[in-house]
């Protein structure tokens, strides 16, 4: 199938599957796509059971592998996602969250990484740098779904705003992370060497020069666009700033989705208050949320069919229902160290936050497209099971019942 052929296929069926769920199961949309997929998925493998002449399971295994999910989300639609999410984030409410943000997005990935990956280790025997890459790849949380499913808790406007600036960090932070330790773990023939310290200069550049980047092109963007009013080309001028930023951000080697974060936060308050007129910004931000919808129909889909490329074998499915509570526990890490350090001295902590945010710390079509994006090895099919369990869990269970968790929370004292 070439490329038209397969993203005509994805939007039928995100159609399809989407209006299944929204005349019976009547789910939030994203989730309710992935369960529609997931059950016509685990449906064509029991048909393929029952009559394996057919060949059916076979056939659409290859189609789903000919998709490269992994590439079409890291070098594709990540940043969009990430573009979009940033873009209705403000800077001013981000300001006064911004050192328990930066903390659960440094500390807190750290301690996630690697309270999973030593975990992993132990329950599998898979060797501790290898492991840790599995920390990395299910430590970024997913913001699109995170705010998703928390809309309908009416949460307090500074706690969304830590929720949704710790998700969009969290995500361009974590991939830097992945990327460190997969050229310490996986090292290949170009690699010179250089351990700790070569690792450490890579995640300067990579984070340090993404965030430069968003906010060079993100300004440069602003300043074009307060000369120009004329709505469809100014949607046009972001949509060029997003996805001609990602790939500038690729072939220059920083984090794409930290420069997609950076200057969807530029443009979505500075570009919006100062460069836009009333009629440009409905244009955008009507655009701007349809694009970020339909995308994470997209993937949703996507993540529900790649059960074509999990190996349903009875020691990787225990390992993965073990990383649940793995996934659980390393979040938790996660969000009361910083929580705890800050807490004496803020008084914007509102109550149950650590349950509210740990769990709406969702994972999301990033861990599976990490996973995949791994160079083979014996270890990799053992990962990606366990990463599949974990998301399916994550969107499914903590997805549905997130918003009950946070409304509980909000009326009751925090537990410290």
């Amino acid at each position: 199938m070439d490329l038209l052929q397969i993203a005509s296929l994805l939007l039928v069926l995100a159609a399809a599957f989407g209006a299944v769920n929204y005349l019976f199961l009547k789910l939030p949309s994203a989730i309710g796509i992935l369960i529609v997929a997931l059950v016509a998925s685990f449906g064509i493998l029991l048909i393929d059971i029952a009559a394996p002449t057919l060949g059916v399971a076979g056939a659409i295994r290859s189609v789903v592998l000919e998709i490269e999910f992994s590439e079409a989300l890291l070098e594709g639609m990540l940043g969009l996602l990430l573009f979009a999410g940033a873009l209705h984030v403000k800077v001013a409410d981000l300001k006064k969250e911004w050192l328990l943000v930066l903390l659960m997005a440094t500390l807190g990935v750290g301690l996630s990484t690697a309270i999973a990956g030593v975990g992993f280790s132990w329950i599998t025997g898979t060797p501790l740098l290898i492991a840790l890459v599995f920390g990395a790849l299910i430590s970024p949380t997913d913001p699109v779904a995170v705010l998703g499913v928390l809309r309908a808790a009416n949460l307090p406007k500074t706690l969304e705003t830590k929720i949704a600036g710790e998700s969009l960090f969290n995500d361009g932070v974590g991939y830097v992370v992945f990327l460190v330790l997969v050229g310490i773990a996986f090292p290949t023939g170009d690699d010179h060497g250089g351990g700790l310290s070569a690792a450490a200069t890579l995640f300067v550049q990579e984070a340090f020069g993404g965030a430069a980047l968003g906010g060079a092109l993100g300004w440069v963007t602003f300043r074009i666009m307060r000369r120009i009013d004329d709505p469809p080309l100014e949607v046009l001028i972001t949509l060029a700033l997003a996805f001609g930023g990602y790939q500038l951000a690729v072939w220059l080697h920083v984090s794409a989705p930290i420069m997609a974060v950076v200057a969807g936060l530029l443009i979505g308050d500075v570009g919006s208050k100062y460069g836009m007129s009333d009629e440009t910004r409905a244009h955008v931000d009507t655009f701007w949320t349809l694009i970020d919808e339909i995308l994470n129909a997209i993937l949703f889909l996507l993540i529900g069919v790649e059960v074509f490329a999990v190996a349903f074998d009875t020691s990787y499915l225990l390992a993965g229902l073990a990383a649940i509570g793995l996934h659980l526990l390393a979040r938790f890490a996660a969000v009361v160290v910083p929580v705890t350090l800050l807490k004496p001295f803020s008084d914007n902590m509102e109550d149950g936050v650590i349950r509210i945010m740990t769990w709406g710390g969702l994972k999301g079509g990033i861990s599976v497209a990490l996973v995949l994006s791994l160079p083979d090895s014996e270890w990799k099919p053992l990962m990606l099971t366990a990463t599949y369990i974990v998301v399916l869990f994550s969107i499914i269970v903590q997805g549905l019942t997130v918003a009950r968790v946070a409304r509980r929370a909000g009326g009751e004292p925090e537990l410290m």
